[in-house]
């Protein structure tokens, strides 16, 4: 998929799956690299950002959780020249589609203020990629309330495989941005020569919007581990309940199993048996037995 988006002067190229045909194109039309350009064709599977000589050759990845099945990052190459950016990825990204969108219509309208560079396009489209990454958080982050709901609803074993299932989210999440750092951190102290100017400032703002992404994971990362801290007291308390109800049971039912076994042996001088109402001699025996076993037990605070 290609398409072309032009704005006072400055050319948007985004390309979905790119063919050679199109990235020949891109060679004659920019002067890319042919290394540049190759890579372009196939997914990378780490972050970098090169410097050239008439543009800055960056690849970068996405989470997305909620639109993919495959849980892992989607890859978004930038070419940023002086008056043109080209970005390809090979699915299409949710973030990328809505800017599209929006620079069409600006672009149509002649609205919209771009600024002299297209670095000012990169920055506008970067800083909408981390707003998408903000709606994956908001996603997890209603996902834990509704975890603490059920955890003090008395779920805590179903609350299990839901805590794992946002902690893989999470992990997730900090395996893909973790290299944003370093890329942009290059990004920052090496970009304000090459696009000039007081563009420094919009690139201290990414790093800012990374650093802001990377804070609220790390908040809800907390969150999580709190919760799960909780989720595992409640559970083993509860389980600890059963077992002493069990061992209560069994403590109670052995001696009576043993009381009852003995007057079953076929003696000759078995006490009580054979006497008027020996039945209900021997029950109010075993009654008493656990008359007493009950006071012993809330003597002792066990129930």
């Amino acid at each position: 998929m290609h398409s072309r988006h032009e704005h006072s002067g400055l050319v948007w190229i985004d390309l979905e799956s790119p063919t050679r045909d199109e990235v020949q194109a891109l060679i004659d039309e920019f002067s890319i690299e042919p290394r540049v350009a190759e890579e372009l064709l196939l997914p990378a599977t780490k972050p970098h950002v090169d410097f050239h000589a008439s543009y800055v050759y960056l690849i970068l990845h996405f989470p997305a959780l909620r639109h993919s099945h495959k849980h892992r990052g989607q890859e978004l190459d930038f070419v940023i020249g002086r008056n043109f950016l080209v970005t390809t990825h090979y699915e299409a990204i949710d973030p990328v589609h809505n800017f599209s969108k929006v620079f069409e219509v600006n672009s149509a309208l002649e609205t919209g203020k771009v600024g002299n560079h297209a670095g000012y396009i990169f920055y506008a489209l970067l800083k909408r990629l981390y707003k998408g990454v903000e709606h994956e958080l908001e996603f997890i982050k209603r996902d834990l309330t509704t975890i603490e709901e059920h955890i003090f609803s008395g779920d805590e074993v179903l609350m299990v495989e839901s805590l794992s299932r946002a902690a893989r989210d999470l992990l997730n999440l900090r395996q893909i941005l973790e290299p944003h750092r370093e890329v942009l951190h290059t990004l920052e102290s090496e970009g304000a020569n090459f696009f000039a100017g007081d563009f420094s400032v919009q690139l201290r703002a990414l790093s800012n919007e990374y650093y802001k992404v990377h804070n609220h994971i790390m908040r809800l990362t907390e969150q999580l581990h709190e919760l799960r801290e909780t989720n595992n007291s409640l559970l083993s308390t509860k389980q600890n309940e059963t077992m002493k109800v069990f061992t209560i049971m069994a403590f109670t039912t052995f001696p009576l199993t043993l009381f009852a076994t003995l007057f079953a042996i076929p003696a000759e001088s078995t006490p009580i048996l054979g006497r008027e109402n020996d039945f209900w001699i021997l029950v109010s025996c075993m009654a008493f037995a656990v008359s007493l076993m009950l006071m012993f037990f809330k003597r002792k605070k066990w129930l």
